[in-house]
């Protein structure tokens, strides 16, 4: 007997790739008599035009599972959709890298009837919450899978940044940015910056700066329930902005102070039952 009687479908892509699984996906469920719910990128492309569409603030919020049909950008939004909801999420890769989307899209049916059944590995992965507070008021709040950056823009300039720790200095430099990641995160963003690889059930952060103009400045990594404060000190207004994994969230002045910390939700990843980390990193990052 199926573990799941009704699942959410998402997608943030219309190619022809993407489209195609889809329909597979949607045909498979169907056969099983499993109720579906599209969001609204799914529902553009789908063949069949008379199954529920769900609002970005209702979906999954009376399913059992959420489905991304995609690559890891498609597995960002899900988890921003669905961490309200509680509900597990997996992820069938047509996208690049797939870390996090994880399911191969040929082989899908094969791993898709063995979850369905029960037989699979489940892991919590925490999210970050954002605050933004300038002249001591707060002007945005935001939440991040992957990362939260603070970064130049636009300009050649450094930027310049203090950073804190639970309210205690740990240093100012000027570079292109700090990324503030996740475990999730730090095979995104902050690999590229020259981070470290955190196993992804850690309670960790990881500092990482951007380019940092003195050498010396080096990735860290603190405990999971920071709370990291990056105060923008740079006299050039409009050219430092916030990012929450990878979208634009405002531009930052002079003065503004960011707050990172966990976010007291979590998301439940489904993976198959073979699930390897190592295995996984070996194929992405062509590891011996």
């Amino acid at each position: 007997m199926d573990m799941f009687k009704q699942i959410s479908l998402i997608t943030n892509s219309g190619a022809n790739e993407v489209a195609d699984t889809l329909n597979t996906v949607i045909e498979f469920l169907q056969q099983r008599n499993i109720g579906i719910e599209l969001d609204e990128c799914c529902a553009r492309i789908a063949r069949s035009k008379d199954l529920p569409v769900a609002s970005a603030d209702k979906l999954g919020a009376n399913s059992d599972l959420a489905i991304a049909i995609g690559g890891d950008g498609t597995m960002l939004k899900a988890a921003h959709l669905v961490c309200g909801h509680g509900i597990p999420l997996l992820g069938i890769n047509r996208g690049h890298l797939g870390f996090l989307a994880d399911i191969p899209a040929d082989s899908f049916q094969q791993h898709l009837d063995e979850i369905l059944k029960g037989h699979y590995a489940e892991d919590e992965r925490f999210l970050l919450y954002c605050e933004v507070h300038r002249d001591e008021n707060l002007t945005c709040v935001k939440y991040a899978f992957n990362d939260v950056v603070v970064q130049k823009w636009d300009v050649a300039k450094l930027i310049e940044l203090y950073t804190y720790v639970d309210g205690t200095f740990v240093h100012r430099q000027r570079s292109d940015g700090m990324i503030v990641s996740s475990p999730t995160g730090s095979t995104a963003y902050a690999l590229s910056g020259g981070g470290p690889i955190l196993y992804p059930t850690l309670d960790a952060l990881v500092l990482v700066p951007i380019c940092p103009h003195s050498l010396t400045n080096r990735p860290i990594v603190i405990k999971g329930n920071s709370r990291v404060e990056i105060v923008v000190s740079s006299d050039d207004v409009h050219h430092a902005q916030l990012t929450c994994d990878g979208d634009i969230a405002m531009e930052l002045e002079s003065g503004d102070r960011v707050i990172v910390e966990k976010k007291n939700q979590t998301i439940r990843l489904i993976h198959p039952a073979n699930h390897d980390h190592f295995s996984i990193l070996r194929a992405k990052l062509r590891w011996g």
